[in-house]
């Protein structure tokens, strides 16, 4: 009986997962009202839409992992838990999208570069960016807590720390770049794109590591996530240092992304390997 009812519980759980999936799913097009999925991937055989559309997917399941983790405190209880946060996941990994499609690659319209001009680039960028964005929701919500406002609040306050540490340690990797990022992306250089991307996903595994202790207090939580953010910072330019001169050894880097007729996606992808293995290690290592 007992192993009947564990069973019943966890298809309730992976049930109510489905669900949010479902309304993550929908929220999609009701933050994107003007994109025909079905046109782009099966008329257009767009890979720069479905690069994004399924990362948004990736991001999405990440995010719904923070609302259905965690020790049970009952079956009702669990549910309201589940459909709370995982309503507030799928909200914050869309308002994110919006915001960071305004930030990140300001210069030119990711939407627009994505469905019209099937940019590869754009929408390896976006979806590694909502990879970036589920990790960032996911460390927010599983470590909210009691502090000002309710777990709620400081759920959401988290999300907003974490998203200001993104833009500002993307900003950082582009200055380190001997090279503009959008002004290569926009070009259609997917070798900029891949290692960009790895960037991104790498430092939001940093934040969601900070992010996931319980809160404390809030100058506890500023310390881990000055900490981390400090390790990142770091870490980029070593991380950059160690796959040029390690990894690719008797190459140049930015040679082979940006200095030759065809950029070389495989150094991207070791390049990218470099930040997201590099993040990996450290997290563990803390």
């Amino acid at each position: 009986m007992i192993l009947l009812d564990g069973i019943l519980t966890t298809l309730t759980y992976i049930l109510a997962g489905f669900v949010l999936f479902m309304i993550g799913k929908a929220a999609y097009k009701v933050f994107n009202p003007k994109v025909q999925v079905s046109d782009q991937l099966v008329e257009h055989d767009n890979f720069a839409f479905a690069f994004s559309y399924v990362g948004y997917f990736v991001g999405l399941l990440i995010a719904l992992g923070s609302a259905l983790r965690g020790e049970s405190d009952g079956l009702i209880e669990d549910l309201i838990h589940i459909a709370t946060y995982g309503l507030l996941s799928i909200v914050l990994l869309n308002l994110s999208r919006i915001i960071n499609n305004k930030l990140i690659l300001s210069k030119f319209d990711l939407k627009h570069a994505i469905v019209e001009q099937e940019n590869a680039g754009a929408g390896i960028i976006q979806g590694a960016n909502s990879i970036a964005v589920g990790l960032i929701v996911y460390g927010a919500i599983t470590g909210e807590g009691y502090g000002f406002g309710g777990p709620e609040v400081t759920a959401v306050l988290y999300w907003a720390l974490g998203q200001g540490i993104l833009f500002v340690t993307t900003k950082v990797y582009d200055l380190i770049t001997p090279y503009s990022i959008q002004e290569h992306v926009e070009k259609g250089n997917v070798a900029v794109a891949i290692g960009f991307s790895g960037a991104i996903v790498a430092i939001a595994n940093l934040i969601c590591n900070a992010l996931l202790h319980d809160f404390q207090s809030w100058l506890i939580t500023l310390e881990d996530v000055a900490f981390e953010v400090v390790l990142g910072l770091l870490f980029l330019p070593l991380a950059r240092l160690f796959c040029d001169k390690i990894l690719l050894p008797g190459q140049n880097l930015t040679d082979e992304l940006v200095n030759q007729e065809k950029p070389n996606i495989g150094a991207a992808l070791v390049e990218a390997f470099a930040y997201a293995g590099g993040s990996m290690l450290i997290v563990w290592a803390l």
